[in-house]
């Protein structure tokens, strides 16, 4: 393609600059070959001239289409050069706030300076699983590629992070780590805690605050994490490298020194570290020096906890943290130390110098012998040792190099701890390494430090550009294409510089090794040996101690100035031989290294036996170790996978979101981005396949240019198109294009289209034109119609209102004369009304007067015969009494005289049976009295319904009266009338006379009273309209108080679903908890079955989570449990588990314990109750209870009698006896006969002498207990009788006879008599308590009619009116206090329903077991009566609904029904829910009989099961379903049969019949509830891994309307769908799925209230992914997308509709999905589009609308992007949201699930179970 096609009018260049690097211009004339400049304008309107060199012919850098700005992969834009990376990276930057960018195979990551919310565990769900290019750049997807790749091809990979300090190395490795530890997380999560523990710790240890970061790592460091054979993380190994030692004594102004010594300062005022004697961190010379002891926003106190925690958390105990605190405070007061000069070669320190003291006390060292070597130091010559003083500044350099040893030796030691407690036991199988490492770094004054610094990053660059070139190779090859091997930048020559034999650390070291090298004579070596042999080395000017060095990034100058004492790192031997002598541990550890690196040097040299170096010499240098550690780091690299990130610093003064050019293309230089790109840019950058490109140009195509091989239509337009060859080349499955070639497609692609809008337009312009002038015409003739129709209607209104004058005049004349005579009649009406309501009233108040005056004598009259009345019975009674005394004290000096003969008392007993007859007739004779008081009674309430119909009967006469008054009062107005019309006519007659004179008067008058009349209408209408703005007043004041309630309404709801939510959420982390501790006791049982091959699992077990649900335990469980735990204890496991176990057993022991000890309480107390209750009901019942037992004696004996009488008859009938019965009659017979008679008078003189033996035993037992209270203690009832406290009676035993029988006598007649007086005064009070009651009525009825009277007299002196008002009002009264009392009344009567319910249910229950025993015996004899052959018609059985199980067999029941059942053979062929009926008709023989065991295993053992079958076949979606359907069934049973009113209202009467009698079971209801819940949110995730999958490729991918979507260019990372083409996934597929789910859940009979809230989680889920994955992708954030998304959404409401589920609340749930849709579609430009905007999108947050706006990315040329202040705008209209949701929807909700209760028409006795099943041990009753 020629030049001069590129380079036309309007293209767009790219010009060098100063300030911005690059700058942007259009040329404005075409450029021709040999022109020597080009013409330009810049973008702010200023025209330059761009010279151009005709020898090189350097043409400026074309830029890239508008379309192509943006990318996520900066090998996608056409144009690959800096300018191009540089403006992609701005844009996404600044105006799209993304600062992620792939470039290639690199992620360029630019550091916001600003906490984004793009981190969540939202965002790491949705990048997982992935692939690299189907998400927008971001780590995660970075990490994902990496976790991917080792689980794929079982190969170990490495993250390397590289960037200059500031950039976010550290941050973007913190989260690849977290996101390692999130998506393989396995059970336990401690491993992937530790490992993210690890962090924390190594920021305090090894990060400080720099001039160009505030939390800077100053060492590089390599994690390796490792995973096992399952991809889980297992561990953990860190590598450190180069830890900045001197900045443990030196900061340059504003920095700090390493984090943890100013969060110990923080943190001094606590009690464990007060003995540190610690203060500000203002008060310690090395770390004061930076003067910025402050971060903004940083809390070093809190920061300090945190590192605790992290410590704890990785096993390190508190007292080694303890001693790693007090090794850095003994730092810190070592600076402090202060060294005074005393001559120019010697020091000394005094002797009381605090710091040191303190630091001697920490380290336990002498203080005299510290501050001795701290000055002084030793000499060793072959035959004497010499002591040489320091000077002060050696002294303070010595002093500083301990401080620097001590610190890097403890920084060693914790990264070894840390190793150790990230290290586990199980085998690594692969691992992921990630690098954080410092990246390319120049510096005014560069030193040692970034020298390897540089040297390390030449290393990474070298290995980076192998791979880039590798996988670029790979790709062509791949495709078969035919390529050239491209060249690229080799940095070796630079590393050998440095590395190489006399190299420069080679001369290093060997200048270390002199004994008087210095850093002078080092230089003057490099310049000798390196100066003119090597290109990359060189000297400055006007220096002789530095030198440089051209880095691939850049050349940097490095001053020679501490490079030789950097590298050896000396310290003074004697300071570390004094702290040596310390008895502090961890400071004796710190030195074992150097103890074992000098003995083994010691041994090899006394095995040579040759005097070798010293241990000093054979130290290894800091260089050495460093190179050693970075060719081990390179190894591990070569033999991973490697990934990288490029992290970038955008400016230095850590503004967000703003990006300095300058330093930009410092760091893509460095980072080796630009060399992707460069690499990228000689082949083919830019990768189409065949069905990509063919959509995207097929408007480049005719029609016949269209063939059916794609491949071939393809090749053809290219090669008509592009005419070079070497621009393009057809791969298998792609086309490879050189850099450019994609945007001169897209220029032809934008001409074509434009040809097509510009005939478009002429067309439609064209169209609207005579559109228009139709319109016009039409207007015209229009216009010309009305005008006409107007001047006809004004000629016909003016004769209208000419005629209707003439009508108002008439009008109005007559309403003058008829208003006037109507004042008149109603002034004379007037008069007549209030005469004759005063004659009314005066007639009224007499009769009144006479009524009340009769009914005073009437009441006063009544009084006074009733206080007659009253005396009388009361001096009647009082003779009574006095006569009844008088007989009565005869009557007991009579039977006192009698009661001391022996003779009565023996015809006592004889005459008790007739007292007892008199008694029994005595309360026959007060039942008559009862009998006659009631008819009393009844003759009083009829006196008084006779009074109140007298009364009712004379207000009926009042109200006749008051009828005839007012009949007369209607014959006065017709007088009246009469009069007022004489007097008319006289007055008409009157002003007939003198109308002429009045007739000015009147008119004068009539206009007065119209003026006033229209002034009254307008204070009329001004009232109204006062009254109705009142009124729109009250009704907004209720309008708002409505608004209130309503929002406090929905308020209550929605804290209702989040309470229910918080529930089923705790209840689900419960449910987890419990699987996770029984697979660990499955695990524990393993290795118990293990280690003991004899010992097997029992099938009583139950797991430790179902039981904790049971009411009632059984003994077996407690022992399997018991026996578990001792095989626990003597197996072998690990101990935080085992002790987990046994305090959660430990508890749930307790739990039980205490249920039990409650229900005992109660049981005893029920039990007392009854006891008292039951003593109550026997006091007082002695001779009863003696009669009782002689009358049961009795029917035994009869008993016996008839048994025997049977036999004997049996006997006799036997036919199968040797001989036959005698015949009646015969001698025989007579003496059987004979016989019989005599065995019967035998047996009634043998029931004679028990009696008397029984009467003898209790008079016996009377005696014994003579000395005691009468019959307490004695059997036989006795107790019952009551202790009498008067001891003299009890004493007076043997005055009355000898055997104290008398006496037992005369108490039984005692008590007799107690108890009949007691029933007595029963009675009365009964009779007392039921007059009370008709006193209270009668009472109450006269105060309603008094009060009827008062209202009666009330009512008449009222108007009609008012006097309705108030009888309404009364009687409303009235009949609300009736109502009230029927309430009332109603409720005892429900309270005694519902106990009398219970009592029939027992008693019928005693019915019954009497029955089935009366049956048995009749069965019984029946079977020994003689049979005689009978024909049997068979009867149709009557089944109860029961199923009968024997005990134990509750395991082979579930293991046929739950265990080994199919849900799909069950859900085809038989009932639904058939396992919940069967289960539940087992039940109900259970609680049939009477076996709490049996009730206790068979639901215990169900929920077991059933959690069984879930946790094994948890991801089968028609499993999960089948039992979530039959658990509700189940659960809904127990509630339609457990007898409770509120589930029975549904039921049949034969389902009322069959309700649990025994057991209330609402417990278990609670228990199947919770149970449902967890199936339901099982149900919930296997749909939503079946679903996952389908969504985004179904919504977002798919494109269901074709032609709509326009394919972009892509690069490197070139996305993929989530399925190959010919297995596309479209929405279609999607609603099929779901189908599927509503299809499975109805054959399994769910509930359809549970269905509903299934499809709304299925909408949610939907939804939630979708909109996820459009905020984490910027291709789909594009018009026509937003288009096929709305099409989708229809598709699915169609499918609800189809359903019948347009109400279950699914379609609200897409409703963010639907507005950010027709936010991708709606407009965006002005201020009113962003109100619009602002008021539709209600349902997405601010955060949401953003994104979106931010990421809408043109698919084509005719589209725009949303302007940077459009963006602006809207952020400021929703900043009073102040909502704080995150960016992402939560994936992982799940609605708040309730389960309504939906009876069951199913009758259990038509329930047939089919064999099928294999339940044939089941019998149905």
């Amino acid at each position: 393609m020629a030049a001069s096609e590129l380079y036309s009018r309007y293209a767009r260049v790219w010009l060098p600059d100063a300030a911005e690097v690059w700058r942007s211009a259009e040329l404005i004339k075409d450029y021709t070959a040999g022109d020597l400049t080009l013409a330009l304008q810049l973008e702010d309107g200023t025209e330059v001239e761009y010279k151009i060199d005709p020898r090189t012919n350097n043409l400026p850098p074309l830029r890239n289409p508008n379309i192509l700005v943006g990318e996520n992969d900066l090998t996608s834009l056409s144009y690959l050069h800096e300018p191009a990376v540089l403006h992609n990276l701005k844009v996404r930057f600044i105006d799209s706030k993304l600062i992620y960018t792939y470039c290639g195979i690199v992620l360029v990551a630019i550091n916001p300076y600003e906490s984004l919310p793009i981190y969540e565990a939202d965002i790491i769900n949705a990048y997982s699983g992935q692939n690299m290019g189907d998400m927008d750049p971001h780590i995660f997807a970075v990490a994902e590629e990496a976790y991917k790749q080792m689980a794929r091809d079982e190969r170990n990979q490495s993250i390397i992070v590289s960037g200059e300090s500031g950039a976010g190395k550290t941050v973007s490795a913190k989260f690849a780590m977290r996101y390692f530890a999130t998506v393989s997380s396995s059970g336990d999560t401690s491993v992937e805690d530790r490992v993210l523990a690890s962090s924390p710790i190594m920021e305090a240890l090894g990060n400080a605050k720099t001039t160009r970061n505030d939390n800077s790592s100053r060492f590089g460091k390599y994690i390796e994490i490792g995973f096992d054979k399952k991809h889980c993380i297992i561990g953990a190994n860190m590598r450190t490298y180069l830890l900045e030692k001197s900045r443990v004594v030196f900061q340059a102004h504003g920095e700090r020194n390493y984090h943890i010594f100013y969060q110990l300062c923080a943190s001094s005022h606590l009690p464990e570290f007060k003995a540190f004697k610690l203060g500000c961190a203002d008060d310690f010379h090395c770390i004061n020096q930076g003067q910025s002891p402050v971060i903004d926003g940083v809390d070093d106190a809190k920061e300090m906890r945190s590192t605790r925690k992290a410590f704890s958390l990785l096993g390190i105990s508190e007292s080694d943290q303890m001693e790693i605190y007090q090794i850095m405070a003994s730092i810190l007061h070592l600076s402090n130390v202060e060294i005074k000069d005393q001559s120019t070669d010697r020091s000394s320190i005094s002797p009381d110098n605090v710091h040191l003291m303190v630091f001697c006390e920490l380290m336990g060292v002498p203080c005299e012998e510290m501050a001795h070597w701290l000055c002084h130091r030793t000499l060793k010559t072959t035959t004497e040792t010499y002591v040489k003083s320091f000077s002060k500044v050696n002294a303070v350099n010595g002093r500083d190099a301990l401080a620097k040893h001590i610190y890097a030796k403890l920084f060693s030691v914790i990264v070894g701890s840390i190793n150790s407690a990230l290290k586990t036991g199980a085998k690594q199988h692969s691992f992921i390494g990630v690098l954080d490492i410092y990246g390319f770094e120049t510096f005014d004054v560069n030193s040692f430090e970034q020298f390897c610094i540089n040297y390390a990053n030449e290393k990474l660059q070298q290995q980076f550009n192998l791979h880039v070139f590798k996988l670029e190779q790979e790709e062509y090859m791949k495709e078969e294409i035919s390529w050239t091997l491209i060249d690229f930048y080799d940095n070796q020559p630079c590393i050998d510089l440095i590395e190489a034999k006399l190299g420069v650390l080679d001369l290093l070291d060997e200048e270390c090794k002199m004994p008087k090298g210095s850093d002078d004579t080092w230089a003057q070596k490099l310049y000798n040996t390196l100066l003119k042999q090597n290109v990359h080395f060189d000297k400055p000017r006007l220096s002789n101690r530095a030198f440089i060095i051209h880095h691939f990034a850049d050349k940097v100058e490095y001053q020679c100035e501490g490079f030789l004492e950097k590298n050896k790192d000396t310290v003074n031997e004697e300071q570390i031989n004094v702290l040596k002598k310390s008895q502090f541990d961890l400071l004796l550890k710190l030195f074992e290294e150097d103890e074992k690196a000098k003995g083994s040097t010691n041994k090899r040299t006394g095995v040579t036996g040759r005097a070798g170096p010293s241990h000093k010499d054979n130290k290894k240098t800091v260089g050495l170790q460093f190179r050693q550690s970075l060719h081990l780091l390179m190894d591990t690299l070569n033999a991973t996978s490697p990934h990288y990130v490029r992290c970038i610093k955008p400016n230095d003064d850590k503004s967000p979101f703003t990006l300095d050019p300058v330093r930009a293309v410092q760091q893509l230089r460095a980072c080796g981005v630009l060399e992707t790109i460069r690499i990228s840019a000689t082949g083919f950058p830019s990768r189409w396949t065949y069905q990509e490109f063919f959509r995207r140009y097929r408007v480049l195509m005719k029609q016949k240019d269209v063939l059916n091989d794609i491949k071939q239509t393809c090749k053809n337009l290219l090669e008509k198109l592009v005419k070079d060859q070497d621009k393009y080349q057809f791969g298998k499955n792609k086309i490879f294009f050189r850099a450019g070639q994609v945007a001169y497609l897209e220029k032809l692609r934008s001409d074509k289209l434009r040809m097509a809008c510009v005939s478009i337009q002429k067309t439609i312009r064209c169209w609207l034109a005579r559109k228009k002038y139709l319109r016009m015409k039409g207007s015209a003739i229009t216009i010309q119609r009305y005008v006409r129709g107007h001047q006809a209607r004004c000629y016909v209104q003016g004769l209208r209102r000419t005629r209707a004058a003439i009508v108002i005049q008439r009008n109005v004349r007559m309403w003058v004369n008829r208003r006037h005579y109507q004042q008149q009649r109603l002034a004379a009406i007037t008069i007549q009304c209030f005469l004759r309501a005063y004659m009314a009233r005066k007639q009224y108040y007499k009769l009144m007067f006479e009524q009340k005056a009769v009914v005073i004598q009437k009441w006063v009259k009544g009084w006074l015969a009733r206080q007659r009345y009253k005396r009388t019975m009361a001096s009647i009674v009082l003779l009574q009494s006095c006569v009844r005394r008088i007989q009565a004290k005869k009557e007991l000096k009579k039977l006192k005289l009698e009661a001391r003969s022996v003779e009565h008392f023996k015809k006592l007993n004889y005459g008790m049976e007739n007292k007892i007859m008199q008694l029994q007739h005595k309360i026959n004779d007060q039942q008559k009295e009862n009998k006659e008081l009631r008819e009393r009674l009844s003759v009083v309430e009829k006196t008084q319904s006779i009074e109140r119909e007298r009364q009712s009967r004379e207000i009926e006469n009042l109200r006749r009266s008051e009828q005839k008054v007012r009949g007369q009062a209607e014959t006065l107005p017709s007088l009246l009338e009469q009069l007022s019309f004489l007097q008319h006519e006289l007055e008409n007659t009157r002003r007939e006379k003198e109308d002429l004179e009045e007739q000015t008067k009147v008119y004068k008058e009539q206009t007065q009273q119209v003026v006033e009349e229209l002034n009254m209408k307008n204070s009329l209408l001004n009232s109204e309209k006062d009254e109705l703005n009142t009124l729109f007043v009250e009704q907004a004041q209720k309008l708002t108080e409505i608004t209130t309630n309503v929002e406090n309404t929905k308020q209550m709801e929605k804290d209702l679903m989040e309470e229910r939510s918080r529930y089923q959420g705790l209840l689900s982390e419960h449910l987890h908890l419990e699987e996770q501790n029984r697979d660990l006791k499955e695990k524990m049982d393993l290795s118990i079955s293990s280690s003991k091959p004899g010992h097997k699992r029992t099938d009583s077990n139950y797991s430790s989570y179902s039981s904790e649900f049971s009411l009632s335990v059984g003994s077996t469980e407690g022992e399997d449990r018991s026996s578990q735990k001792e095989d626990e204890t003597e197996a072998t496991v690990d101990l935080p588990v085992l002790l987990k176990l046994q305090r959660r057993v430990k508890e749930l022991e307790q739990e039980k314990q205490s249920l039990w000890q409650q229900l005992d309480k109660r049981e005893e107390a029920k039990q007392e109750k009854a006891k008292e209750v039951e003593e109550q009901r026997t006091v007082g019942r002695t001779e009863l209870d003696l009669e009782t037992l002689k009358r049961q004696e009795l029917e035994s004996d009869n008993k016996k009698l008839k048994q025997d009488l049977n036999e004997l008859r049996k006997s006799l009938t036997n036919e199968n006896s040797e001989s036959m019965p005698p015949d009646p009659g015969t001698r025989p017979y007579e003496v059987l006969m004979e016989q019989l008679t005599s065995s019967n008078e035998e047996l009634e003189m043998r029931k004679e002498e028990v009696l008397l033996l029984r009467s003898h035993m209790v008079r016996q037992e009377a005696l014994k207990h003579k000395d005691s209270l009468l019959g307490e203690s004695v059997k036989l009832d006795l107790s019952e009788i009551p202790s009498f406290k008067d001891i003299d009676r009890s004493l007076d035993i043997h005055t009355l006879n000898e055997d104290g029988e008398l006496w037992l006598a005369y108490e039984g007649l005692k008590e007799t008599n107690t108890f009949l007086e007691s029933q007595m005064q029963e009675m009365e009070r009964v009779h007392s308590d039921k007059c009370q009651s008709l006193l209270e009525e009668v009472n109450k009825l006269k105060a309603e009619k008094e009060q009827q009277q008062k209202l009666l007299a009330q009512s008449l002196l009222l108007p009609e009116d008012a006097r309705i008002d108030a009888s309404l009002k009364h009687e409303i009264i009235r009949l609300t206090n009736d109502n009230l009392e029927n309430m009332d009344r109603q409720e005892k009567q429900d309270k005694i329903i519902r106990k009398l319910k219970k009592q029939l249910k027992f008693y019928m229950k005693k019915v019954g077991d009497y029955e089935a025993n009366t049956q048995q015996m009749t069965d019984a004899a029946a079977m020994n009566a003689p049979m005689r052959a009978v024909h049997i018609t068979r009867k149709e059985k009557e089944y109860q609904g029961m199923l009968k199980y024997t005990e134990g067999e509750e395991n082979r029941l579930l293991k046929n029904l739950v265990t080994d059942l199919k849900p799909r053979g069950v859900a085809v062929s038989l009932i639904p829910g058939l396992p919940a009926y069967i289960i539940f008709m087992c039940l109900r023989y259970a609680d049939y009989v009477n076996n709490d065991r049996r009730v206790s295993n068979l639901l215990n053992s169900t929920i077991s099961s059933i959690k069984g079958v879930i946790k094994r076949r948890a991801g089968d979606f028609e499993v999960v379903s089948f039992w979530l359907a039959n658990s509700c069934r189940l659960l809904h049973c127990l509630k339609q049969y457990s007898g409770d009113e509120v589930f029975m209202t549904h039921n049949t009467a034969k389902q009322n019949e069959q309700c649990l009698s025994n057991f209330e079971l609402s417990e278990y209801q609670q228990v199947f509830g919770d149970l449902a819940i967890q199936i339901y949110c099982q149900l919930i995730k296997s749909m939503e891994n079946v679903m996952q999958p389908l969504i985004v490729a179904s919504m977002l991918e798919h494109e269901t309307i074709q032609g709509v979507l326009g394919s972009k260019p892509t690069g490197l990372r070139k996305r993929s769908t989530s399925y190959p083409e010919e297995e596309a996934v479209t929405v279609e597929v999607l609603l099929q799925r779901l189908g599927l789910f509503h299809t499975t859940m109805s054959q399994h009979g769910m509930d359809p209230d549970l269905i509903k809230q299934v499809v709304k989680q299925q909408f949610y889920i939907i939804c939630a992914v979708t909109l996820n994955h459009l905020l984490l992708r910027k291709d789909m954030c594009s018009w026509s997308k937003g288009l096929q998304i709305r099409y989708n959404i229809w598709q699915l409401e169609e499918w609800l509709a189809e359903r019948e589920l347009s109400d279950c609340g699914a379609k609200e749930t897409l409703e963010p999905l639907v507005q950010a849709a027709q936010l991708l579609q709606i407009k965006k430009k002005t201020e009113a589009d962003a109100q619009a905007i602002c008021s539709m999108c209600t349902a997405l947050t601010t955060a949401q609308i953003l994104k979106v706006l931010t990421l809408y990315t043109p698919v084509i040329e005719f589209e725009e992007r949303v302007p940077t202040a459009f963006i602006t705008t809207i952020k400021n209209i929703l900043k009073d949201r102040g909502e704080s949701a995150p960016l992402m929807m939560d994936g992982n909700k799940i609605f708040s699930v309730t389960l309504p209760f939906t009876p069951s028409t199913v009758a259990l006795e038509t329930i047939q179970v089919p064999a099928s099943l294999n339940l044939s041990f089941l019998t149905r009753i």
